[in-house]
């Protein structure tokens, strides 16, 4: 066997990786829409398409019958909250451990990388109590909270590995100049680090809209749900398992983690390779 045809089985073998992957990636995505054009709530079609689609689903998320549009309401309060207030603590904190020297620096870090081993199940129920303790139990507010808590570590992580790529002539230059600390973040730092910011606040942003497990445990009155714990009793006994509607409002989801996406596109790829340069 010559070059050519090892290079031609290398390239079909490719393009066949590429096929079967965008399958296992589109099927599902292609089936839930169908799913939500489709009459009536059984889960099951006789094909992927529906011969005679509806909108009728989609009409009825938006009625005064739904309260589909509160729960969108609460997880867009959640995920803009978590977003913004992780791209402020998140870069004041990785400024801190990237521009200066103190005690305990090198510990706090570890630490940091310690909180990331350990799975988020294992501290729900302490969670819980804490909430409970500080009046803070089914509350957006203290949903809200436990995000920022819990994303600190490994963002700050990211985002000083960002930061440390930052030439410090550039701190020292501001200074000479009569520049402050803060004066130095706000002026430089922050505008340079727009593209890992961008990846931190993408994150953050998408994060609370998917979760189901978290707000679950924390949120229980209707008024106060996310969407994921709404949708969630489209398929339970009280809503007489209506798949067809849970396809219909998983779908819009999409939408505002869409429009983010495309605004934050230009900075994503120069944030994501480069946050991890150093440590």
């Amino acid at each position: 066997m010559n070059q050519k045809q090892k290079s031609k089985i290398e390239v079909t073998l490719m393009y066949l990786v590429i096929v079967i992957t965008s399958i296992i990636i589109f099927y599902p995505l292609v089936w839930t829409v169908g799913m939500s054009l489709n009459q009536g709530t059984s889960l099951y079609s006789s094909s992927i398409i529906p011969e005679n689609f509806s909108l009728e689903h989609y009409k009825w998320l938006f009625s005064e019958e739904s309260d589909y549009l509160l729960w969108y309401k609460n997880s867009l309060i959640v995920s803009i909250s978590v977003a913004a207030g992780s791209v402020i603590i998140t870069s004041l904190v990785a400024y801190a451990f990237s521009r200066y020297q103190f005690v305990g620096k090198k510990n706090a870090l570890y630490v940091f990388l310690l909180l990331q081993m350990f799975p988020v199940m294992m501290a729900m129920v302490a969670l819980y109590i804490f909430l409970n303790m500080i009046g803070m139990l089914d509350t957006l507010t203290g949903l809200i909270l436990v995000y920022l808590g819990g994303q600190i570590p490994f963002n700050a992580w990211l985002v000083k590995g960002y930061f440390d790529t930052i030439p410090r002539e550039l701190d020292e230059a501001a200074k000479i100049d009569g520049a402050g600390h803060l004066r130095v973040f706000w002026s430089i730092m922050l505008p340079l680090a727009k593209p890992i910011l961008a990846v931190v606040a993408l994150f953050n942003f998408m994060m609370p809209l998917f979760d189901f497990l978290l707000p679950s445990i924390v949120l229980s009155s209707q008024d106060n749900y996310t969407l994921a714990v709404g949708l969630f009793n489209f398929i339970n006994d009280r809503f007489a398992n209506n798949f067809t509607r849970f396809a219909a409002g998983s779908i819009l989801i999409a939408v505002p983690v869409a429009t983010v996406y495309l605004f934050l596109q230009r900075y994503l790829i120069s944030g994501l390779t480069a946050g991890g340069t150093k440590g």
